[in-house]
């Protein structure tokens, strides 16, 4: 297909993630690939988040390459950038399995695989992807919404089903930040004990001055971890540019002090970050996701 035919193809400059120099943004020796997903074909209300990918990147241009709390510039370890991965528009189904396909690829090259949607179908396909070349695989879901419907509309593939359809492949999951899910969704939480932290008890945990539910969400979980993250699981009021905002959402350090556990005691496979649309809001919300995206991958090479 032409996404892997192309993957090691050059791309100019203002294209890549963190506008490095070409010694960095080679395919062959960068560790760390990322590939954008400009897809938002199952989105359950406003749509925009196919800018998404394209907006994280051009954003990424104007951030500092040193990390002062890592106290390195992550981007030495190389940060490749596919071409965007081309859209298959009216077939859910059909782009899962493209997606899932590309991020195999990228495995095989033993490549560190950061994926950028578009809407949140894309992350079943790359955790189809990785859980067939990790067994014991756990998934760490940071989003407002459980997203543990069966089907939505009549569709069992859509932004709205899409841990549902991770459990199929992945049975051991945390989702952290929820405030948002229908009561069939809550029942199967319940019935099946899934383990969940709603951003309500985080937050009533924070004026307390605790801190353990980082440490319950990092124990929930397996050695080896993905993590997809839903730009909808910051407080709008921080990150405003997304289709289906929730108030109520989680902070910047609640977000980065739980990576930061993680990643200092469990290994980070890969991750994505989804459903930004700069069409709602076009300045802020880009950079909250693009330095969130630099900041795991300084955090996962750091670790590994």
């Amino acid at each position: 297909m032409d996404e892997l035919e192309a993957i090691s193809e050059a791309l100019a400059p203002s294209r890549c993630f963190m506008h490095l120099d070409d010694e960095y943004t080679d395919f062959a020796t960068a560790r760390v690939v990322v590939a954008p997903v400009p897809f938002d074909g199952t989105t359950c209300y406003r749509p925009g988040t196919r800018e998404g990918p394209q907006a994280i990147i051009d954003a990424s241009r104007n951030l500092e390459l040193y990390d002062p709390e890592l106290r390195r510039s992550p981007y030495t370890v190389g940060i490749a950038t596919l071409r965007a991965v081309e859209p298959v528009m009216g077939n859910a189904a059909g782009m899962v399995d493209r997606i899932e396909q590309v991020t195999a690829h990228l495995l095989e090259r033993g490549k560190f695989a950061v994926t950028l949607g578009g809407d949140h179908l894309t992350s079943i396909g790359v955790v189809r992807a990785f859980a067939k070349r990790h067994p014991a695989l756990s998934v760490l879901q940071i989003d407002a919404h459980a997203d543990l419907r069966d089907e939505y509309e009549g569709n069992k593939l859509s932004s709205a089903t899409i841990m549902r359809r991770v459990l199929e492949v992945c049975p051991r999951t945390a989702q952290v930040g929820i405030r948002s899910l229908s009561e069939p969704e809550a029942r199967l939480v319940d019935e099946r004990r899934l383990p969940m932290w709603l951003a309500s008890d985080i937050h009533r945990q924070t004026l307390r001055g605790e801190r353990s539910w980082i440490e319950e969400v990092v124990d929930s979980l397996s050695d080896e971890v993905y993590v997809t993250i839903d730009i909808d699981a910051f407080d709008p009021s921080l990150v405003p540019g997304t289709g289906t905002p929730e108030p109520g959402g989680l902070g910047w350090y609640d977000v980065i002090d739980l990576l930061a556990a993680l990643t200092a005691r469990k290994r980070v496979v890969g991750f994505d970050v989804v459903e930004l649309s700069p069409l709602v809001e076009g300045h802020v919300s880009p950079v909250v996701a693009a330095k969130l995206v630099y900041k795991l991958i300084g955090m996962t090479t750091v670790a590994q």
